[in-house]
Order: structure tokens, then C-alpha cells, then sequence
């Protein structure tokens, strides 16, 4: 199946953003209150196809985003190379593991749904079984308008502790990642937008 025929979750701009009453760029934390009433409003999600919604602003699609943290309060980057699927994001460096979300059949909650989303792209990209992601934090969100990628997608954003020996670049092809410092990133020119808004607000 071609990546575009992929079935994804998304949300109307209009009813995510109350009518851009709630429209930001940026990082927004989760206590925001603007922030509690985009979280409510995820759960009026529509499933609809890939390929419509990457050139469709009215809609915008949900990305799972989990910053990495090792014992050493180190954080993950990785790199994403020329094998990865989203070719105007490639050669920029990124904090965020994650990727497009499916419906989850059965689900009890929109809780749910998005840890169930962003558990399986943290197993698919760098290895991290369930039961070392338990402790995954939900932070708040991400979106800038300012682009033509972050016109149509928005992240949530999640934190994980982990141990360092747990996580490997599962697509090698796709990814090459490290551990740095927060502190000793000096520049955000080579990070894809939203990690360079991340970067600043940490």
C-alpha cells in the first residue's frame, strides 16, 4: 500500500481551533488553557486518506511527538536521512520520535488513542518495547503555519525516560541518532521546525 492510501486520523482546523480562537504557533503546554480546549477537541477526530489531507489545510493530521530522555538527563536526536519517507524533511535533525496516527478500534478514550499511536511509532523507530514506555508524559502541543508541512499536521507532544541500551535506529536507512546534552545544542539551523520550537521553550 503507497504510504498516501494510508487511512489517518485528523481533525477539522475549524472545530480544533474553535474558529482560529485557539490558533497558535509554537509550543503550547498542556495547562494552557487553550491547550485543555484543543486536547477536547481531539476527540471529534474523522479517519480519511493520507494522500487528500497533505494538500488539504482545513484539516490538520495528528503526529505523535515523544522527546527521548536517557539517565544521564541527555536527550535523543536523530537525524533523518534520504531513505525516510518524508522527503521535505530530510537532511534536518529532530528531539520528536513519532509519525501519523491510525484509529484505534475499540478504544475507550482519545487517551488511548494517541498513546496507543505513539508506543507503536517509538517500536518502529527506536525499538522501545511497551513496557518501556509506560512512563510517557504528555506535555501539550505543536503547530506552525508558517510551512507547508506544518500547515497540515500538528504534534503532540509526550516525554519519555529512558535507559540509553533500550533505544536503536530500527531503519537504519531512514535514521542515524545520538544522545546530546540540552545545554549543548548551540544552533537549531540543522533541526526541522518543530524541534527547534521545542528546543527553545526547553
Amino acid at each position: 500500500m503507497s504510504k498516501f492510501d494510508e487511512q489517518i486520523i485528523v481533525v477539522k482546523r475549524n472545530i480544533l481551533f474553535d474558529n482560529d480562537k485557539n490558533a497558535f504557533n509554537g509550543f503550547m503546554h498542556k495547562n494552557n488553557i487553550k491547550g485543555k480546549d484543543i486536547f477536547n477537541a481531539l476527540s471529534e477526530y474523522e479517519v480519511k486518506r493520507r494522500g487528500d489531507m497533505e494538500e488539504d489545510p482545513s484539516f490538520k493530521q495528528l503526529i505523535s511527538y515523544c522527546l527521548l530522555e536517557n539517565e544521564k538527563g541527555e536527550i535523543l536526536v536523530y537525524e533523518r536521512l534520504s531513505g525516510g519517507g518524508e522527503e521535505r524533511l530530510h537532511g534536518q535533525s529532530s528531539v520528536g520520535v513519532g509519525g501519523h496516527m491510525n484509529n484505534v478500534v475499540g478504544a475507550d478514550s482519545i487517551n488511548e488513542v494517541l498513546r496507543v499511536n505513539a508506543q507503536r511509532e517509538l517500536e518502529e523507530e527506536v525499538g522501545l518495547c511497551q513496557e518501556d514506555s509506560q512512563n510517557m508524559e504528555y506535555l501539550g502541543f505543536i503547530n506552525d503555519d508558517t510551512n507547508e508541512v506544518g500547515k497540515v499536521h500538528m504534534g503532540i507532544v509526550f516525554k519519555i525516560t529512558v535507559h540509553s541500551n533500550d533505544v536503536e535506529a530500527k531503519e537504519t536507512d531512514t535514521l542515524k541518532i545520538r544522545w546530546a546534552e540540552k545545554g549543548s545544542i548551540e544552533s537549531y539551523d540543522d533541526f526541522e521546525t518543530w524541534s527547534a520550537l521545542i528546543l527553545q521553550d526547553l
